[in-house]
């Protein structure tokens, strides 16, 4: 990971200052790279770490900067990881367009290694994620979408891109095809069960331990799965508090609806979904032999659900 981490940084680099500026200070605002670190663990399960491997590691770790750069101007978000966004400090506009640098780079990155496997993964999860984000556009401020709609976002938006970096380490390791298959499933399960534990720790979570407030879901109205659970399970003046918080936004509500949603039992009921999800994640691999990645890999899985930030 400190190869990827300076490929990372030799990667960013810009002849435009405010390019490098604003990269720099996205490399020094942490995050659990958790991403790229699926590209290593899946490769090792079939041979050694070689330099494309942290490259595809760097590409995808991209990718998800670009997507957080677009996602906080979207949502108008202060806060990540603790800090300000780059959109806060240096505005919507430069935040967009060096996520569009970060991109294309990450795009540059994939061609140079000429693989047109690789390439079909990572252009299909883009576009992918992509279709994710406007799903979530759509959905805003939206009390009645199904929990499968719901889902369907999270596969899109997060999962998506935890299976392609899983799938990327079996490819340029020559896995066969059904054990590509196998850790591209394990992938979308991990991927899930992180941003069902993600919408938990919205609710109940230290805000700096998670690095950002509590509630932003909420405010920006989106309706993640504990809202839904808790609106279908509480009584009417309640179930009328949670619609009419998702459909107009803001926090004016965010104590009272914190506790509707602590005493519906809607995040016990999350959890159990993320730990099925992490069971799966346990399905999909159980076929390799032991190894020190395997076990990395089935960690990371009880990471997912049992994490608090």
């Amino acid at each position: 990971m400190h190869l990827v981490d300076s490929v990372i940084r030799d990667s960013l680099h810009s002849e435009v200052t405010l390019i490098n500026q604003i990269s720099e200070y996205i490399i020094n605002s942490g995050g659990k790279r958790l991403r790229p670190m699926l590209v290593l663990l899946s490769a090792g399960l079939f041979g050694d770490i070689q330099p494309n491997h942290h490259k595809l590691a760097a590409v995808v770790e991209f990718i998800h900067t670009a997507t957080l750069l677009h996602d906080d101007v979207v949502d108008e978000s202060s806060k990540r990881r603790g800090q300000s966004t780059a959109n806060a400090l240096y505005g919507n506009a430069a935040s967009v367009l060096v996520g569009d640098f970060v991109y294309s780079r990450a795009f540059q990155m994939m061609v140079s290694v000429q693989n047109m496997r690789v390439m079909e993964v990572l252009s299909n999860a883009t576009n992918t994620i992509a279709e994710g984000e406007v799903l979530q556009l759509l959905n805003i401020h939206n009390a009645d979408i199904t929990d499968e709609a719901y889902l369907q976002v999270i596969h899109y938006k997060t999962a998506k891109l935890f299976e392609a970096a899983t799938r990327l380490g079996a490819i340029i390791n020559h896995a066969s095809p059904n054990d590509e298959t196998a850790l591209a499933r394990y992938g979308m399960h991990l991927g899930t069960a992180f941003q069902l534990v993600d919408d938990i720790l919205d609710y109940n979570g230290d805000s700096e331990a998670i690095g950002k407030n509590l509630g932003d879901d909420l405010a920006e109205g989106k309706p993640t799965l504990p809202l839904l659970y808790a609106m279908r399970n509480s009584n009417a003046e309640q179930s009328q508090l949670i619609r009419m918080s998702i459909e107009s936004g803001g926090l004016d509500h965010l104590s009272k609806v914190i506790d509707i949603v602590k005493n519906s039992g809607a995040l016990e009921h999350v959890k159990k979904l993320a730990e099925i999800e992490s069971a799966l994640c346990y399905t999909s691999i159980e076929h390799f032999p032991p190894s020190t990645f395997k076990q990395a890999l089935l960690d990371l899985a009880d990471f997912a659900v049992k994490r608090s930030f």
